[in-house]
């Protein structure tokens, strides 16, 4: 649940002058998780329980039925979870991989002298964040809010600009 990604190995070994993981926010950690599956189970076996006693001995395998549905939807939410994007910058290239709850990983490779990062507001939606050059465009960072969109925009803008600017 709480694994914390490691950078893959590209195809480019020079270190990276700029080098970001985007991650879903995580509102829930482990802990957290016990704690809340612990006390759904409490109220719930507590119902179950006042049930019984009153003679509704069926509502208990309904009330076990919640808290397994409970226990089986953040299971799958926190699987989601374990997507990740990597942005890397070199001289050589700007690489973004992403890492599917799977582990299946695709990597998209572009110019850092042409590539342009845009943050596209849409009405009524969420802005997105993508990377455009030569006529293709990748959508990324899916997962971060928009005002995080806008602060990674500028610091990969920064970062470009950083490495498009004259030797002296």
């Amino acid at each position: 649940m709480t694994d914390t990604p490691t950078l893959p190995q590209g195809p480019d070994d020079s270190e990276p002058r700029f080098r970001a993981v985007l991650t879903p926010h995580r509102s829930l950690g482990p802990k957290g998780f016990v704690i809340f599956m612990a006390a759904i189970s409490t109220v719930s076996f507590g119902t179950g329980l006042m049930f019984f006693l009153m003679g509704a001995w069926p509502i208990i395998g309904f009330m076990g039925l919640d808290v397994l549905l409970v226990y089986v939807a953040f299971r799958l939410n926190f699987r989601a979870l374990r997507v990740y994007e990597t942005v890397a910058l070199t001289d050589e290239a700007l690489t973004v991989t992403r890492v599917a709850p799977d582990g299946k990983e695709q990597f998209w490779r572009f110019n850092p002298y042409w590539v342009r990062v845009r943050v596209d507001e849409r009405v009524g939606l969420s802005s997105e964040l993508s990377l455009a050059s030569h006529g293709k465009r990748l959508v990324f960072g899916a997962f971060l809010t928009d005002p995080e969109r806008e602060d990674f925009a500028d610091a990969l803008k920064a970062a470009l600009r950083e490495g498009c600017a004259p030797a002296v």
